[in-house]
């Protein structure tokens, strides 16, 4: 075909001579590959981690496609359950011609094309591609903070933090701390299977949690993931945390504590933190990801003083 001579734009020409998108259910195998592309994220939002979208495959059913080194992700949007959404594209692929894909793939399915969780930084690129309108997703915003300030605790504003961690260790002077191996999965297990509920306003969605968790744990050496485990005074776990490193950022995908325990909580945080950046050097960011609306998580986020909140959104084109 002689491109020149053709009444359709290059890129739509293009676009229909490839092989549609063939989305496909994520399976633990997949993992290593999926993993590898989402090391090109221009991007400090969870959405683009193994433990942001294998967590919450059964919450908006991801599914995955692989096209020339380009990673796309289909599920629902987290603000209209049941809609088809797509994260940004990764990858190889520009920008303009990953979009026209998924262009064709909805054109063909019947469905718009809705872009999901977009984080702030991308917004404009994402508009001059599309041209379609940011709609603000509530409750999903990352906290990020200052991986040295969560290391060490310093200074007034996060004086309280380190109270409570200098109670935890005056309290358990015989405390250890040490990095999450297969052979304390089981005992982990077993402390998480006594952890009461997360409290959360939506009790389906604390369920799910702890159902992840649980799978995360059953499957932890399939995981891109570091983890460690705090002990009290006894030798009995106390928490254990769970975080994922891409480039300079440390993801804390799961924290968990006794909260009978004064300090656990704040303790393992920044032990998590200062181990991550010495193992870790080029970590300059901590997320913590979202507070989904929930005003306690909301709350004990704000706490830490983030430096920055990583506003995402929907665009629908």
């Amino acid at each position: 075909m002689d491109y020149r001579n053709s009444h359709a734009p290059l890129y739509e020409v293009a676009v229909k001579n490839k092989p549609a998108l063939d989305f496909r259910i994520i399976t633990l195998a997949d993992l290593p590959l999926i993993n590898q592309l989402l090391q090109h994220s221009s991007t400090r939002t969870c959405d683009y981690t193994i433990g942001g979208i294998y967590m919450w495959i059964d919450c908006f059913g991801y599914e995955y496609c692989v096209y020339d080194d380009t990673l796309f992700i289909k599920g629902f949007s987290e603000n209209r359950p049941g809609e088809t959404a797509f994260s940004l594209p990764i990858g190889k692929l520009p920008l303009q011609e990953s979009i026209d894909m998924l262009r064709e793939y909805c054109r063909e399915a019947d469905i718009p094309l809705v872009l999901s969780a977009i984080p702030e930084d991308r917004i404009d690129a994402v508009a001059a591609v599309t041209g379609g309108e940011p709609e603000l997703l509530d409750g999903w915003s990352d906290y990020i903070y200052e991986a040295t300030a969560l290391a060490s605790l310093s200074g007034k504003s996060l004086s309280k933090k380190r109270n409570h961690v200098n109670r935890f260790m005056t309290d358990n002077p015989a405390y250890e701390f040490e990095p999450l191996t297969p052979e304390l999965l089981p005992e982990v297990e077993i402390f998480f299977a006594g952890r009461p509920l997360a409290e959360k306003i939506d009790t389906s969605m604390a369920l799910y949690e702890q159902h992840e968790c649980r799978r995360i744990l059953a499957h932890y050496s399939c995981f891109p993931f570091e983890g460690a485990v705090l002990r009290g005074q006894s030798g009995e776990i106390v928490a254990f945390t769970i975080g994922e490193i891409i480039g300079d950022t440390l993801y804390v995908h799961i924290e968990k504590m006794n909260h009978d325990v004064p300090g656990a909580g704040e303790t393992i945080n920044r032990l998590f933190a200062a181990e991550m950046l010495h193992r870790h050097s080029q970590i300059r960011y901590i997320n913590r990801e979202e507070d989904m609306g929930e005003p306690g998580l909301r709350y004990a986020k704000e706490s830490y003083r983030p430096v920055m909140l990583i506003n995402k959104y929907n665009v629908r084109c």
